[in-house]
């Protein structure tokens, strides 16, 4: 079996820490270099639910990613929801590593996953990373569709083929425009509106979308927006993770068993449809 330290040196080659954005909080939050590992599981969330999972899986590493502790903090006491977080990983023997930015941007990366989930040929990057020669990694992705869909069809694409979750996927623009091009950036979104309009596409997938940004969005071109639940956007690369460390393991003949949770943490958990009318 690897030890710690093994595994962490091959997925910080997946995903360089360096690569995160410089707000970020990526790599190991908990674990001995030494410890053996056999069992890992991936997962969105480092919640106690996950890691509550990692322990009755007997998982030896926790891959998230979203960090634990995104800023600074003055205790890990267990009074505190974070704080059981890391005393139970560390009583169970349990390492927790996060890739978050580095992840976004890596090549493949989350967007990667999530178009491929919905069957989307990637063209480039929406946001090109500046030190990547080949132009690969970055930001987002831009797509092309085999064959252009209704806005509406390609929404019931994304609710068929992400997580379900309770809010589902919220259209804004005409349901019936034809979609051939289409951006899509795993987790919150709407900061890319410029270089999503810049970018030429009919449609824009996803997550966190609010009012004004979206509202504007719509007023400024026919640019089609798909809002999906954030965890359901990212879940698809912890299976593109999982199958990369998958081919590490067999690589190096490591045998690891490696797991990825099916546990829904988004936090919105049931969604009543708007049956009233305004005044």
């Amino acid at each position: 079996m690897p030890r710690l330290s093994e595994v962490i040196a091959a997925l910080d080659n997946l995903w360089p820490a360096q690569r995160a954005e410089s707000w970020d909080a990526v790599g190991t939050v908990a674990g001995d270099p030494d410890q053996e590992v056999a069992r890992v599981l991936f997962a969105v969330d480092p919640v106690q639910q996950i890691v509550d999972e990692a322990v009755k899986l007997g998982a030896d590493l926790l891959v998230t990613h979203h960090p634990l502790y995104l800023r600074g903090t003055t205790t890990v006491a267990a009074t505190h929801f974070k704080g059981r977080a890391v005393h139970t990983l560390i009583k169970n023997d349990i390492a927790l590593h996060v890739a978050h930015t580095n992840a976004d941007t890596a090549d493949p990366g989350v967007s990667d996953a999530l178009a491929g989930a919905l069957d989307l040929r990637v063209v480039r990057p929406l946001v090109p990373d500046p030190t990547d020669p080949e132009g690969r990694r970055g930001l987002g992705r831009v797509c092309e569709l085999d064959h252009p869909v209704t806005v509406r069809e390609l929404a019931d694409r994304a609710a068929t083929r992400l997580p379900a979750t309770a809010q589902g996927i919220r259209v804004a623009g005409d349901p019936e425009a034809l979609v051939r091009t289409i951006a899509v950036s795993g987790g919150s979104g709407d900061s890319l509106f410029d270089v999503v309009r810049a970018a030429g596409v009919d449609a824009f997938l996803t997550a966190d979308l609010r009012h004004h940004p979206a509202s504007e969005a719509v007023a400024q071109s026919p640019l089609a927006l798909l809002d999906a639940a954030h965890w359901a956007t990212e879940w698809p690369w912890c299976e593109l993770a999982a199958a990369q460390l998958d081919e590490i393991s067999d690589r190096h003949g490591w045998d690891l068993r490696v797991h990825v949770s099916k546990t829904v943490t988004d936090p919105w958990t049931s969604h009543s449809p708007s049956l009233g009318a305004p005044n």
